[in-house]
């Protein structure tokens, strides 16, 4: 890795050079006063040899300079690889199975899964008030990785009440990974149906989308559209009249939001990507990586926001216009 200069948080992922956080960093830190500290990106292929997060482990550890990380797309095959060398993990992290986060304290190695919080507020960002108790809307969600795992987890919490989904579906392409989410889902007394679909075929999630009720929310967190092209669905998926339709994504190709936008208008379809979540999941790695309180709302909360507008990387003109 290269040599660092100055305190640095390190950010592992895929395409971590594409991300919009290179840019917003820098300015966060400076509202934030965080003084002088720099990112840097580490990208690992999906789902990579053990050793290779071992190894970035070792040097985020033993650097004086690392002041921790921020993991996407690796999280659960992080901690498998190197689930012994945590000084401490959270309790979401030691539920999931997933580290989203790395912070340092007195020269311990903590682990923290971020995504049960940041699902949460998101979902109460664009989610109508009382949206499950007043539609009996369901969700599906696409993808069986961390992500998935944590909003599953959230919507699926007893405290909400009646304002819950009437139905959890879950697909995935490889069965072994829904296995694990039912597990991690016994363990927490889950009193939702839920369904496990193996789905290899984008076919398959287009049968189960037809069969969703109006107002029904389906999430892709497949990492289609981003760390790989394309959609979990084909272009014959016909989405419910009013649904919800959510992509943990905001950068890359982005097929499957515009799947839905072709059906927008004539279904009513509320669309939403992955920008609100991709700003809590950072300021909420940002408050533990670097020991302080970020607000998930408010003026401060507002104006972090709009920080990080100016440095979206919204290709949503570029593609529209290379698909049509």
């Amino acid at each position: 890795y290269p040599k660092t200069e100055k305190p640095t948080l390190y950010f592992i992922g895929v395409t971590t050079g594409q991300s919009s956080i290179m840019g917003v960093f820098p300015e966060w830190a400076a509202f934030l006063r965080l003084g002088d500290c720099a990112i840097q990106g580490i990208d690992l292929k999906q789902h990579a040899e053990p050793d290779s997060y071992r190894r970035v482990f070792e040097h985020i550890k033993n650097n004086v300079l690392s002041l921790g990380a921020v993991v996407t797309t690796h999280k659960i095959d992080l901690l498998k690889a190197c689930a012994d060398s945590f000084d401490e993990l959270d309790s979401y992290a030691q539920l999931m199975g997933e580290v989203s986060c790395i912070s340092k304290r007195d020269h311990q190695i903590i682990g923290h899964a971020l995504d049960p919080i940041t699902s949460g507020l998101t979902l109460e960002a664009f989610l109508p008030r009382n949206h499950w108790s007043e539609t009996g809307a369901e969700a599906f969600v696409l993808g069986a990785g961390g992500s998935s795992i944590a909003v599953t987890f959230y919507m699926m919490k007893k405290e909400h009440g009646a304002n819950r989904p009437s139905k959890i579906t879950v697909s995935n392409r490889s069965a072994p990974r829904l296995k694990e989410m039912e597990n991690i889902h016994q363990k927490i007394n889950a009193d939702i149906a839920v369904e496990y679909v193996h789905a290899p075929k984008p076919e398959d999630n287009d049968r189960i989308i037809g069969q969703l009720r109006p107002h029904s929310m389906i999430v892709n967190a497949t990492g289609l559209g981003k760390d790989a092209p394309g959609s979990p669905l084909t272009d014959a998926a016909v989405f419910p009249e009013y649904s919800i339709v959510w992509d943990f994504n905001y950068r890359g190709d982005l097929v499957f939001l515009d799947q839905a936008r072709t059906q927008q208008k004539q279904k009513n379809i509320q669309i939403e990507d992955g920008w609100v979540y991709f700003i809590h999941g950072w300021l909420q790695a940002l408050s533990r990586v670097f020991h302080i309180e970020v607000p998930a709302k408010g003026p401060e909360f507002e104006e972090l926001s709009n920080i990080a507008a100016r440095f979206r990387k919204d290709q949503s003109n570029e593609r529209i216009l290379s698909r049509h």
